[in-house]
């Protein structure tokens, strides 16, 4: 029979053994065409790359292609008391993050407002949208993977 301190130090043994094998299952290997490198991992905002919106402009910080898995980070920019488009659904989920300024949130017939640092998590097919409620110009980052097309 197995003393108290065996019964530890193997059951510490197989704690650490089960946290190693998780993590090399986690590591996920870059595709041989894709090449990473400080110069194209930073993406320093830049206006004269912005693109015009009918209410602001939208700049990507990660765009829909540089992404193996399609995640993207985009700013987008409303002026006072407008919205980029009415309330839709779409596979996949988004979120927002407010940058400046005051919004009002819409998800499934529900709204309520919020300002800078507030997130808001809309789920894959949901009815959501984002409106600017102020005076001031609304700035916020969204947060999408948008489904792969084939080349």
């Amino acid at each position: 029979m197995m003393n108290r301190k065996s019964s530890i130090l193997l059951f510490v043994f197989t704690l650490l053994l089960l946290q190693v094998n998780a993590q090399e299952s986690s590591k996920k290997e870059l595709p041989a065409a894709t090449k990473y490198t400080i110069e194209n991992c930073i993406n320093r905002f830049n206006p004269e790359k912005t693109e015009k919106t009918a209410v602001g402009y939208q700049y990507w910080f990660i765009d829909q292609n540089f992404l193996e898995d399609g995640e993207t980070v985009k700013l987008s920019v409303v002026g006072p008391n407008q919205a980029t488009h009415p309330p839709h659904k779409h596979a996949g989920d988004e979120i927002f993050y407010i940058l400046e300024g005051n919004a009002q949130f819409y998800l499934n017939g529900q709204t309520t407002t919020g300002g800078p640092n507030t997130t808001f998590y809309c789920p894959e097919f949901s009815d959501h949208g984002i409106s600017n409620v102020s005076n001031q110009t609304l700035k916020y980052l969204v947060i999408r993977k948008y489904p792969k097309t084939a080349k």
